[in-house]
């Protein structure tokens, strides 16, 4: 797994245009696992703070209690014509009050804050010229692979 900081290291292109799909719009779709497995979606917002990507829950929610017991989760960027953005991985709770306000959080706040730990993010554009879909996919270590598909 990796930080927002690492994607940005590794991937600088790749990791700019995921950004700008999340800073487009205040709110994107989180994917987190119910108790017995099934999918559960749910809106959010994300911002970027130091070395990471961080979100938030309000006090008691069940994306946080599902968070908490399987930290596994999807964010989808709020889709533009030409394309979507995601990143995957592992949300960590910051808990610590000095962890809490490096992620813009208020450490006295009974809201969540969550870390995102990337297992990899996708690019998905399209080519209208050329009539191709293309997917830009990062993994931590493996650099990106472009796919592209009529």
């Amino acid at each position: 797994m990796a930080t927002w900081l690492d994607f940005e290291n590794e991937a600088p292109e790749l990791a700019a245009a995921v950004k700008r799909r999340f800073q487009q719009h205040e709110s994107h779709v989180l994917a987190t696992l119910r108790a017995d497995g099934a999918p559960r979606v749910s809106g959010s917002e994300v911002a970027f703070h130091g070395p990471d990507l961080t979100f938030g829950s309000m006090p008691d929610a069940r994306k946080a209690h599902d968070l908490q017991r399987d930290g596994r989760c999807a964010i989808h960027a709020h889709p533009a014509p030409d394309g979507d953005a995601k990143v995957s991985g592992t949300a960590v709770e910051l808990t610590d009050p000095a962890a809490r306000e490096a992620a813009g959080a208020d450490p006295a706040d009974t809201s969540h804050a969550f870390r995102l730990d990337l297992t990899d993010a996708v690019l998905t554009s399209v080519d209208q010229e050329q009539e191709l879909l293309i997917v830009e996919l990062w993994r931590p270590g493996h650099g990106v692979h472009v796919t592209k598909r009529r």
